[in-house]
């Protein structure tokens, strides 16, 4: 669609030299005509005669709204008369809204009174708000909801990043949780739904392109049958909005951050010989983790550290440099940084604390400047260092780790850091990298993704975030990883400490949590819901094939496991499979009379191995079945490990022949089930002891990446 951008320069040129905050209710709508977002018929009067002849001309009913750069709530002064339905009653109302915001503000500038066309509601309108806000992580963003007086009572809005598709903007209008209203309910007919996307749209673009368009608010549109009308525009500006985020360039990023992650050489800066110190710890973990790149021990006193030559400085050391860990207190990491920028280092890693997280932003400025004046990347501070496995290199003074795979690990926090480690290893899952972030002074995920995106050694990257320093960089980084990676991550803080300061009803909706959610979804990535969940999806994602199709089918030998396992298929946007009628005579054929075909196939808990055998080989031939989930129940006719290793067996029968579909599997029983358990995840099947839930959210998980890469098929087909 064209749009008048000249126009709209024009009216925010005037604003812009004016000083003023907020656009008026005229000029807003010159905004919207000229972006092609309906609003009623509607002009400016100064005077109770033209404000009457104004509504004569429009056509009765009318509104007429108080216009002043001073009064942005117009209904809280009293600016607002709605159902005026003739020329005395337009002059009346007139005298009244004038008289009301003098009595709201004594001072207050008013520039006259909007004369609107009233907008017929009845039961086919629907009043939605669509608008516009600049957040401080991830820029512009649009938003879509229920409008009116519900807007802030339920707080049913989907949030998108501007500019938004035409299809992203037709999922916001499918994506509130109300949206049944726009279909149509007791007797009204369906709303125009393409008309809000068209409005959502353009929307998206005006902020886009004005970028000091600080807030917009579209509250209410009403929606109907024919079509969406805007009847109130609140249009904030901020000359600061528009204001870029300075970034390095993808091949920056790549470039320092393979020096980073596979540096030839690594300096210690505070490496020391006395056990207990983070200078000791890192140097026992580089030398002892078996990096076969040059290490550097820099100690002022020089001498030898773990037999290697000290230096006083990194100045002194002959050969080149790629990687400094830093293990000295904070207030020396300026003045050492310094010199590592004349070494020409590609990455300092701070391990010191003491820095913005204490309260010392000033000295973590002074640090970032140093490090941009001589291109040096900042890892941290604040931080445990960091793994990568496949150069065998272990840059932390936490234990050593040396179980080497395809998943990629980053956490904001240390001990959060440290429970990654742990279960890692507990559970056997090999990782290529745990990285540290800690303040995030300058590397960021969006750092981190651009490196495993380009790292053949990762297959998967999941996350742990407190924040985001640029949340759009990273939702840009994470749309393009996601399609061929899965990013898993789990963002702390979901709980809405309080809604935020702002200017509209679309600002003051913008809660923390309800953003990301929304933008880590539209960015493909995966959200964990909490530790556990980040950890178990990022070992079980990777052994699961990427399905075919939507259709899961549940095997179980206990009713009970088969009704909480259809529960968690609900619960994880799983759809279950409804049962053709020949492959229900199939399953038939293996079930005994008092079982029960359909989904889930209950074949009760006293069958023999074979049983199981027969009914899983069924489900894995059959190409309508696009996953299988089994349920186990303990029982001596067939013992955990031999459902274990006939499962196992099965499924990698039908994989030699070229039939590969994920597999996974929730045990109940006896202590026994642990170790079938682990054997399975051993085989590739995410297997389960104790719960219904884990394996099911696990394939929920697989299954939602597989949706937005674009690698899964339509459901029910």
């Amino acid at each position: 669609m064209s749009y008048d951008k000249a126009a709209v320069q024009a009216v925010l040129d005037q604003a812009l030299a004016e000083g003023r905050s907020a656009l008026s209710a005229p000029e807003a709508k010159l905004v919207a005509d000229a972006y092609g977002i309906p609003t009623p018929g509607e002009g400016l009067s100064t005077t109770a005669d033209g404000a009457a002849a104004l509504a004569a001309e429009i056509g009765f009913p009318v509104v007429l709204k108080i216009v002043s750069p001073d009064i942005l709530h117009k209904t809280d002064a009293g600016g607002v008369v709605v159902g005026v339905t003739d020329e005395a009653a337009a002059r009346e109302a007139f005298g009244q809204i004038v008289a009301n915001a003098k009595n709201y503000q004594a001072d207050a500038e008013i520039t006259g009174v909007q004369v609107q066309k009233m907008l017929q509601r009845g039961p086919d309108v629907q009043e939605v708000i669509v608008g516009a806000i600049t957040d401080q992580t991830f820029g512009k963003l649009v938003a879509f909801g229920l409008g009116g007086v519900l807007v802030e009572v339920l707080k049913d809005v989907t949030f998108r990043l501007a500019p938004t598709s035409p299809g992203e903007a037709a999922s916001m209008v499918e994506g509130i949780s109300a949206h049944e209203m726009l279909n149509g309910v007791r007797g009204s007919k369906p709303v125009d739904k393409p008309a809000i996307a068209r409005i959502i749209t353009a929307l998206s673009d005006l902020v886009s392109d004005f970028p000091q368009f600080a807030e917009v608010d579209l509250n209410p549109v009403l929606a109907g049958p024919d079509g969406a009308t805007a009847v109130d525009v609140r249009i904030i500006v901020d000359p600061t909005a528009g204001v870029p985020v300075e970034r390095f360039t993808q091949e920056e990023i790549l470039t320092a951050m393979t020096r980073i992650m596979k540096p030839r050489a690594v300096a210690v800066i505070g490496a020391s010989n006395e056990d207990g110190k983070i200078g000791n710890s890192v140097m026992k973990n580089l030398v002892n983790g078996g990096y076969q790149g040059d290490i550097y021990p820099i100690n002022p006193k020089g001498g030898e550290v773990l037999g290697l030559k000290a230096f006083p400085s990194i100045t002194d050391v002959p050969g080149d440099v790629d990687v400094a860990v830093f293990a000295v207190p904070a207030k020396f990491v300026a003045g050492a940084l310094e010199q590592c920028g004349q070494k020409g280092v590609a990455g300092a890693i701070l391990i010191p604390s003491g820095f913005a997280e204490t309260g010392e932003q000033a000295l973590q400025d002074e640090v970032l400047a140093v490090a941009r004046k001589h291109n040096v990347r900042i890892l941290g501070p604040n931080i445990y260092g960091y793994y990568y496995l496949p150069e065998k290199l272990c840059a932390t003074f936490c234990t050593p780790y040396d179980v080497q795979g395809s998943v990629a690990l980053s956490s904001q926090s240390g001990g959060i850091g440290m429970a990654i480690l742990g279960f890692s290893r507990s559970s056997r899952m090999g990782v290529s990298a745990i990285v540290g972030v800690g303040n995030k002074a300058d590397i960021d995920e969006d750092d981190l993704l651009t490196f495993f995106e380009a790292d053949d050694n990762t297959n998967l990257i999941a996350m742990h975030l407190e924040d985001l320093k640029d949340g759009r960089a990273f939702a840009e980084t994470a749309s393009r990883v996601s399609k061929k990676k899965p990013v898993v991550v789990l963002k702390a803080g979901r709980t809405d400490l309080g809604a935020r300061a702002a200017s509209s009803h679309t600002g003051a909706l913008a809660g923390n949590d309800k953003v990301y959610d929304d933008i880590l979804r539209q960015s493909g990535v995966v959200r964990a819901p909490g530790l556990n969940d980040m950890l178990q999806y990022a070992r079980g994602i990777p052994l699961l094939p990427t399905p075919q199709g939507e259709n899961v089918v549940i095997i179980t030998g206990a009713g009970g496991s088969g009704v909480l396992l259809s529960d968690a298929c609900v619960d994880n946007g799983l759809h279950l499979m409804g049962m053709p009628a020949d492959l229900d005579e199939a399953f038939k054929k293996f079930i005994p009379p008092f079982g029960a075909s359909g989904n889930p196939v209950d074949i009760t808990g006293g069958e023999p191995p074979s049983t199981y055998r027969n009914t899983i080989a069924l489900g894995l031939q059959d190409d309508r079945i696009h996953a299988l989930i089994l349920g186990y129940w303990h029982t001596i006719v067939t013992p955990p490990m031999v459902f274990a290793e006939l499962v196992a067996d099965v499924v990698a029968e039908y994989r030699a022949k070229g039939i590969s579909k994920p597999v996974v599997a929730s045990l109940s029983g006896d202590v026994e089930v642990e170790e079938a358990s682990q054997y399975l995840y051993e085989r590739g099947v995410v297997a389960y002891p104790y719960t219904t839930e884990t394996p099911v959210a696990v394939l929920g998980a697989k299954y939602r990446w597989a949706r937005n890469a674009g690698l899964v098929g339509t459901q029910g087909t």
